[in-house]
């Protein structure tokens, strides 16, 4: 999975705040949002807004400091979601058994978009049931990842809040 051009200015930042960075993203191309995802690193609790101020106000003042971004832009923090992106190797183990959708930079087996239940890891694969089969997908390869909202991922989020 490749790396965001910001992420080794912002995450930093937000360690030092004791958060886990889960993903920096920029969107649109005159209106441009850098948009930066945070998650507890125990992962006890979820991310309230004043998390995301806290965090605002510590991105703000680096980037503001370094300005790596030449034209205006509205910075958004945020928490990932029920439905989150997976964009650590680590999170497809952690999430073994959910369904994903998995979009990789190059065909396997001669598709690129998988739709299944994440089977784990295996060396620096990622392996995804799709269609009955189980895909081997190179993490290196995996363009862009995301948990799909089920009945299944809903329940086992509100049993981690008990």
């Amino acid at each position: 999975m490749q790396k965001h051009q910001l992420q080794d200015l912002i995450e930093p930042v937000v360690e030092g705040l004791g958060y886990d960075l889960v993903r920096v993203m920029t969107t649109g191309s005159v209106n441009v949002t850098l948009q930066v995802m945070i998650e507890y690193k125990d992962r006890a609790r979820d991310i309230t807004v004043d998390d995301c101020a806290k965090v605002s106000r510590a991105l703000s003042e680096t980037l503001d400091e370094k300005d790596p971004i030449s034209d205006n832009y509205h910075l958004e923090v945020s928490s990932p979601g029920i439905d989150r992106p997976l964009t650590k190797f680590e999170n497809f183990e952690r999430f073994a058994g959910f369904e994903a959708k998995v979009e990789a930079s190059v065909e396997i087996d001669g598709r690129k978009r998988f739709k299944g239940i994440l089977k784990g890891i295996k060396g620096q694969d990622v392996i995804v049931e799709a269609d009955g089969v189980e895909y081997t997908i190179p993490f290196a390869n995996i363009a862009k990842a995301k948990l799909v909202m089920t009945d299944e991922l809903l329940a086992a989020y509100e049993e981690d809040k008990d």
